[in-house]
């Protein structure tokens, strides 16, 4: 369980300085809902965040050098902002559950002596209500610190005041997170939550020839970032509990325009496919032969349907190959799914009006560049004239086509 509810992110390409929601650092802005729908002109730094996402991910699955050099990043270098001397940093605020103290977790990434990339700094702290300054139980610099074992305890910022089980800690690997070796310890409950937090990060980069593939029936509750694997969620769903799994499709195809009935099939071979019945036919027809919009369409549904749903999933321009007038019926179906609770929430990227006129301000930030070439970020909501025609009845996303803001 839990949330963001906001993510500061310094000297990352575009993103000199930039705040999305309340922070450690920013207390008086509004948290992020559970729907954040970031849109804005191409280059303005919208797939820079969904970057950064997947950043943080990959710096806590293999380790922050290889993290720069994943997915054509480029290293170090290419990534830190121009001209910047300061490092890169990341600052994010989450809550657990709504009865629970919001944890910072401050991530901080620089050069070594030998021009590799390592973790500078590390840390996790809560704050203490009516009582000042937070208490961090996780402080690491240059990969040597201190954690706290428990619950409960730390560290007063302010007076270095201890409470609880203070635990020296020194690194083997600078260049790894120590939230991922720390977090692997029973004893570091609070470490272990938000790294399990952490984990459940789903980037989705979905692409339909992926969905394609043939694939040996193999089910998997997840889908993988591309999608490859799609029928064999489907065969897991199907497999675990079925009369959910029917009742799953049965929502899903009426969101499909034409499409009557989905079932998986295992083939005499091993192999797994999904069978799409269209009206008119009466023999199915292969996923393999399904068009890319119906392929996505059925994924981001697959999604938004699983039985232990991943905490964060960011969505980048879902509207590629769909037909506009199915994206409102999307962006309706996504603020529903993820509820006001702490069990899901959901990023999405968009160019689309369509999508973006199913969405309250609250829920949609305006990304753009200022003179010097970083971006920067406002709620639309911020806009008072926004504000006051949402209020009135006319959709965020007409205002936003009619060039009224972004």
């Amino acid at each position: 369980m839990g949330k963001i509810e906001g993510i500061a992110i310094k000297n990352y390409g575009s993103l000199k300085e930039i705040v999305l929601g309340k922070t450690f650092s920013h207390q008086r802005e509004k948290p992020l809902g559970n729907m954040v729908t970031i849109i804005g002109p191409s280059g303005n730094g919208k797939s820079t965040i969904a970057d950064a996402f997947g950043f943080i991910a990959d710096c806590l699955e293999m380790g922050v050098e290889s993290a720069c050099d994943a997915g054509n990043r480029g290293g170090y270098e290419q990534l830190l902002s121009q001209n910047s001397k300061e490092p890169i940093s990341f600052e994010i605020y989450y809550r657990e559950a709504n009865n629970t103290r919001p944890i910072t977790y401050e991530l901080t990434i620089a050069l070594d002596k030998f021009s590799r990339p390592f973790v500078k700094e590390e840390r996790l702290r809560y704050r203490v209500e009516n009582r000042g300054w937070p208490k961090s139980f996780l402080h690491l610099q240059n990969g040597v610190g201190f954690a706290f074992e428990g619950s409960q305890g730390g560290q007063d910022d302010d007076t270095g005041a201890i409470e609880g089980n203070k635990v020296a800690v020194t690194l083997a690997d600078s260049r790894k997170l120590g939230i991922a070796t720390l977090g692997a310890m029973k004893q570091y409950s609070r470490i272990e939550k938000f790294l399990n937090f952490l984990k459940s990060w789903y980037l989705c980069y979905f692409t339909p020839d992926a969905a394609r593939r043939l694939q040996t029936a193999a089910p998997q509750p997840y889908l993988d970032r591309i999608g490859s694997n799609l029928n064999n969620v489907a065969q897991y769903m199907y497999r675990e509990n079925r009369s959910d799994f029917l009742k799953i499709l049965l929502n899903i195809q009426e969101k499909l325009p034409g499409i009557e009935k989905i079932q998986p099939l295992k083939m005499p071979n091993g192999q797994m496919v999904l069978q799409f019945w269209e009206r008119g036919f009466n023999d199915p027809f292969f996923s393999q032969k399904m068009s890319d919009g119906t392929l996505k369409l059925f994924a981001y549904y697959l999604l938004l349907h699983e039985k232990n749903p991943r905490q964060l999933v960011f969505i980048e321009e879902p509207e590629n190959g769909l037909y506009h007038h199915y994206l409102a019926d999307l962006a309706e179906e996504m603020r529903k799914n993820v509820g006001t609770g702490y069990s899901k929430q959901l990023f999405v990227t968009t160019h689309s009006p369509f999508f973006v006129n199913s969405l309250p301000p609250d829920d949609v930030w305006v990304l753009k560049k200022e003179q010097s070439g970083f971006s920067v970020a406002q709620r639309a909501s911020d806009y008072q004239f926004v504000k006051d025609l949402t209020e009135e009845g006319v959709p965020v996303g007409d205002l936003w086509y009619s060039k009224y803001f972004g």
